[in-house]
């Protein structure tokens, strides 16, 4: 089970305001564990019972739901989430609803594999790969400010040794969400 909270989601969840967070296809929960430290009740959906199983515990409201049938409708309503994180991830029916759900000052944070990881292994299903500037365009459709964006090659260790991964991050904020609120990183060496 892979516990550790993506670098992208530790730098970012900060930025999400007070109020409740969905952590969509939420695995083993490693970042439901994550938000709720930091103050926010969280839904956390997947559609595999042993990863909501894994996934439960104070703060966490679990729910499975498989986004994925043919004509299933998005389950949450407009401007309900604080926050929305998303990892390893894409279903693309989904992307308009699920920025919808966010509310008028929102966080969006998506990270996952862009095409050119088939070099590395899988996912490697042009379906499940994010084409080039992908996110930019979702987040300039629906109306996003983009607080940061990356789009590249990752090295991980892990406990089978290191791993590399194309992937595509994205952090970007509804109209609401005050300019002031974007922490970045240091300026300069």
């Amino acid at each position: 089970m892979n516990d550790v909270v993506s670098p992208w989601v530790q730098r970012f969840a900060p930025l999400i305001p007070g109020g409740e967070v969905l952590d969509l296809a939420c695995g083993n929960g490693r970042h439901s564990r994550h938000l709720v430290t930091l103050g926010h009740a969280v839904i956390a959906v997947d559609r595999r019972p042993d990863a909501l199983a894994a996934t439960a515990g104070p703060g966490i409201v679990t729910s499975d739901i498989d986004l994925e049938v043919d004509g299933a409708p998005w389950p949450f309503g407009p401007h309900r989430f604080a926050g929305i994180v998303v990892t390893n991830y894409l279903h693309r029916p989904l992307l308009a609803d699920m920025v919808g759900s966010l509310a008028a000052n929102g966080v969006l944070i998506y990270e996952t594999f862009a095409d050119g990881n088939a070099a590395f292994g899988k996912p490697s299903n042009p379906d499940f790969l994010l084409k080039p500037g992908e996110l930019l365009d979702l987040a300039r459709q629906q109306g996003l400010r983009v607080i940061a964006f990356e789009d590249g090659i990752v090295n991980e260790e892990g406990p089978s040794g290191a791993t590399r991964a194309m992937v595509q991050r994205l952090c970007a904020v509804k109209t609401e969400f005050p300019r002031e609120a974007a922490l970045l990183g240091r300026i300069g060496s």
